[in-house]
């Protein structure tokens, strides 16, 4: 069948199987090596790197960027031929729309059922799908039984069939791992998507060029910002008109259980539409999942196992209490800011600029607090040992938002529920957000302006010192002679590549959204948690919103490096977050209105009791409508559970007529001669 298959390449896409290798194919990845590395190791990654799988390489293309200098770091552009990318495209259940416009999983066998209307190979996968499938080669590239450590490391030892690449990264071997940018690409994307002055954006486009993680988020962002529109417009009347405080408290919950359940909806089609629906925690494990080999019980590969018990005893016992730990240091110092602002507050003479700075000296705090959490958070959850990419999300995005919450949300709750101090509640919230958005804002756009202004001009004055100094550069190349690499292409000193590289080397990493949503999550909470104090929140926050989505667009555009595509179906962790946000703004809404002055003198004849059972009347019929609405709004269309539907049947038919075609094999064999 292979053979085969080389025929139909070979006559869409006119490239010679022999000589496929005769060009330098285009880059992919780029991998850098720290300058000092010993000549071992490198020669040992470079050859790893082009060995093949049954020596524990990945087969692809590695070409090395000649170096100016000795203190330059190494640098692989790495690529794979047609027929490699082809092969990878079928392990990693690459998804494709084929001649009848359904999207399914590709096959080599099947590969001209997806090659309609003149397409050829090079049209089939996307740049972004190469980048990903030669990422994921690079990052399964495993460690023999013989070897115990890498060359030249003896310190750095390796276990049988290790990712080699991961663990390169974690002994500061492998400095930076990264895609390319492809120029006119971007340029139409950028163009669609952070110039228009309307909130809608191009999510499949952002889907095709980023993924479907980043394009998830951004249909999120989108979405979020469309009910928004809604609480902000009924907040702004709430604020002009008190009296609509109570009404607009009662339409805001229900419109955040609307959103919300809408949204898994909205998802879920997106899900489908992308082919990541059906994803599930039995996935292929993450590169960095430790564990000794073995056969998985349900694909039937090679890969790591480690017992399940082992991760859940280092969660319970180990990572829980620390972070409770955490959460309770978050509160003590929650405690010292109120009880400056009271100390204050009790000084004579005091004015209302010095009361404020006590909230604005914690809110700093918390920014810078939680900054450092994150990643305390990311380096519990690797410890933790998660088998798939999506569980270690999971259980990082639980860490975050259990300190967060105590972080950001906690004072919010001591001064309403136990000082009982409406009006400093209300002070506490608005320098609360106001701080926090205009710290993001700083952080994610004006940070990485800096940046890049600076490294360009350090880029320009080195590239100037290097034209002064030509006898020094032919010096360095002479050490770089010295130390050559067997048997791998160099790229030519005027290559354009080299250019590109560089500029896009010097850029800041997108980790991954995680930043993002965690943002989103901290102002979904002060707008919605005690919108009955503070009903214009809403507009802040949609305000905030409207500049972000652009900021974030143009950032990922000409500010950060390219991330690889990940795939996702929904936004896992985050969405369960936001629904507890949602439930708790029900109750939080309801006791603040319960002690609010205002509520107390529009019902004068009322006493205290009868009031507080007034409003656990109003907080159980909300909790009862957004019990209703969750079981109203289906999770996926129905048009989507159809398309499940027959895509299940289809599989059992093609199943149910392979096996018909083996039994008619066998029963010929048992035919009755007349």
């Amino acid at each position: 069948m292979l053979k085969r298959q080389h025929v139909n390449i070979e006559s869409n896409s006119g490239l010679k199987i022999e000589d496929k290798e005769v060009q330098l194919p285009a880059t992919y990845v780029v991998m850098k090596v720290i300058p000092d590395i010993h000549e071992k190791a490198l020669q040992w990654l470079a050859t790893k790197i082009r060995g093949k799988k049954t020596d524990g390489g990945g087969e692809l293309v590695a070409i090395l960027q000649p170096k100016s200098e000795a203190q330059e770091e190494y640098t692989f552009h790495i690529s794979a031929t047609k027929i490699k990318l082809l092969e990878i495209a079928e392990d990693i259940e690459l998804t494709k729309v084929d001649s009848q416009g359904i999207r399914r999983e590709f096959t080599v066998a099947e590969i001209n059922d997806c090659l309609t209307s003149g397409r050829t190979i090079d049209d089939l996968l996307t740049l972004s799908d190469r980048q990903s499938m030669v990422l994921h080669e690079l990052e399964n590239i495993r460690a023999l039984e013989y070897e115990k450590f890498i060359p030249g490391y003896p310190l750095n030892k390796l276990y049988e069939n290790q990712a080699i690449v991961p663990f390169a990264q974690n002994c500061n071997l492998i400095t930076k791992i990264y895609p390319l940018h492809d120029d006119e690409e971007l340029k139409k994307l950028a163009g669609s998507w952070y110039m228009p002055k309307f909130i809608k954006q191009p999510i499949g486009d952002i889907m095709d060029y980023f993924g479907e993680s980043i394009a998830l988020y951004f249909a999120f962002l989108e979405f979020y910002t469309l009910a928004l529109s809604v609480s902000a417009v009924l907040g702004l009347l709430g604020y002009i008109i008190s009296e609509t405080v109570p009404f607009f408290c009662v339409f805001n919950v229900i419109c955040v259980t609307l959103f919300l359940e809408l949204w898994k909806r909205k998802s879920n089609e997106l899900a489908y539409k992308w082919g990541t629906i059906g994803m599930t925690s039995l996935d292929e494990p993450r590169p960095q999942f430790r564990g000794v080999m073995g056969v998985d019980a349900v694909t039937g590969k090679v890969c790591p196992q480690s017992p399940r018990y082992i991760t859940y005893v280092k969660m319970y016992l180990v990572s829980i209490p620390v972070v409770i730990f955490c959460m309770i240091l978050a509160f003590f110092l929650m405690l010292l800011s109120i009880w400056a602002e009271d100390y204050i507050k009790q000084m004579e003479g005091q004015n209302y600029y010095l009361i404020m700075v006590p909230s604005i000296v914690y809110s700093i705090l918390v920014m810078v607090i939680s900054v450092y959490f994150k990643d305390f958070a990311a380096y519990l959850t690797e410890w933790e040992n998660h088998r798939t990419q999506s569980q270690f999300e999971r259980h990082r995005v639980t860490k975050l938002v259990l300190f967060e919450f105590v972080n950001n949300f906690l004072s919010l709750f001591y001064i309403a529920f136990v000082i009982r101090d409406i009006d400093m509640l209300r002070s506490q919230l608005q320098t609360m957000l106001i701080i926090s958005q205009a710290i993001n804002n700083f952080q994610e756009v004006f940070m990485p302006l800096c940046m890049n202004y600076y490294t360009k001009k350090s880029q320009t004055l080195k590239q100037k010192s290097n034209k002064k100094s030509d006898l020094k550069a032919e010096q360095e190349k002479a050490v770089e002679g010295s130390f050559p690499l067997l048997n791998i292409p160099q790229l030519q000193p005027d290559d354009p590549r080299i250019k590109q590289v560089e500029e896009e080397g010097a850029m800041e990493e997108y980790q991954d959204t995680f930043d993002d949503y965690l943002e989103l999550y901290i102002q979904f909470g002060y707008v919605f948690l005690f919108s009955s104090v503070y009903p214009v929140a809403a507009l802040w926050a949609l305000i905030n919103n409207l500049v972000e989505m652009r900021a974030d667009a143009f950032k990922l555009c000409k500010l950060f490096r390219r991330p690889f595509k990940r795939k996702v179906k929904d936004i896992g962790a985050w969405q369960r977050s936001f629904e507890v946000l949602g439930a708790l703004s029900i109750l939080t809404n309801c006791g603040v209105l319960y002690l609010s002055p205002d509520i107390r003198k529009r019902f004068p004849d009322l006493s205290d009791v009868e009031l507080l059972v007034g409003f656990m009347c109003l907080e159980q019929v909300l909790l009862g409508v957004r019990y209703l609405i969750h079981i109203a709004i289906n999770d996926k269309p129905e048009w989507v559970k159809v398309a499940l539907a027959r895509k299940s049947y289809e599989s059992k038919q093609a199943l149910k007529f392979e096996r018909a075609q083996r039994n008619k094999k066998i029963l010929y064999r048992f035919r009755t001669v007349k």
